[in-house]
């Protein structure tokens, strides 16, 4: 099981993971750097677990906002594909709707799905 060296805080941490992930991992560590490293800027350094915690419920935050928002995503998808029956244009426009919707859910769920790893 191949280790990735990442950076969070100024600290170098050895994190084990899986077969082809390691660039994956690499970029979700520098992300919650990014958050720590900003709350280290507001709030100043509180001690690494603290400033952990408080970088791990702001990342919850944003997940749990992204999960609400695909709920939302889905369910107008599902409200455009039951649709009602309409012009050829307004058919059309309907499914363009629909599949722009279904892509940005994708990414979303996707973003969720990395976000929800980091926890």
């Amino acid at each position: 099981m191949p280790q990735v060296s990442v950076i969070v805080n100024g600290r170098s941490y050895m994190v084990a993971c899986d077969e082809g992930e390691e660039a994956h991992l690499t970029d979700l560590a520098r992300y919650l750097d990014k958050h720590v490293q900003d709350l280290a800027v507001s709030i100043g350094q509180v001690g690494e677990t603290r400033l952990l915690l408080m970088a791990g419920l702001l990342l919850a935050d944003e997940l749990s906002e992204m999960l609400a928002r695909i709920e939302d995503l889905e369910t107008e998808v599902d409200r455009l594909k039951s649709g009602r029956p309409g012009s050829e244009k307004g058919q059309k426009s309907d499914v363009l709707a629909v599949e722009v919707l279904e892509a940005a859910t994708r990414r979303l769920e996707d973003l969720a799905g990395r976000m929800e790893s980091l926890q």
